[in-house]
């Protein structure tokens, strides 16, 4: 069953992001619907895929990954407001039969993505 998933990595510790807030929107021309928001869990995953099956289905979407409020419980002396607050990351799903994995690489300082299998 085709499937919508992420994993989130603190390069900065070097460790899984834990606890970090995602949200994902159903983007529809000029307005975007809240699907789901979802924490990751200790191994910076979710406990389930945040689309499967039919739920997942062609079309644009966003997840919205909550980086600022994540590395405001790390202690550490940032600049407010943060360099890196909501990482916003748009794609598409072309065929919805085919499996998705958005991951997040991030930093105070940067952040990056790729399609993952």
């Amino acid at each position: 069953m085709a499937k919508l998933s992420t994993h989130v990595l603190d390069t900065r510790r070097g460790q899984p992001a834990s606890g970090l807030r995602i949200d994902l929107y159903r983007i529809h021309r000029d307005d975007r619907e809240l699907v789901l928001s979802v924490h990751t869990n200790q191994d910076g995953r979710t406990d389930e895929p945040l689309l499967q099956g039919e739920a997942l289905r062609a079309g644009t979407y966003e997840l919205v990954f909550h980086a600022g409020d994540y590395f405001a419980t790390q202690e550490l002396n940032l600049p407010q407001p943060p360099f890196v607050d909501r990482v916003s990351v748009h794609f598409g799903v072309a065929n919805p039969e085919e499996n998705y994995h958005v991951p997040l690489l991030v930093t105070p300082w940067s952040w990056s993505t790729y399609r993952g299998s």
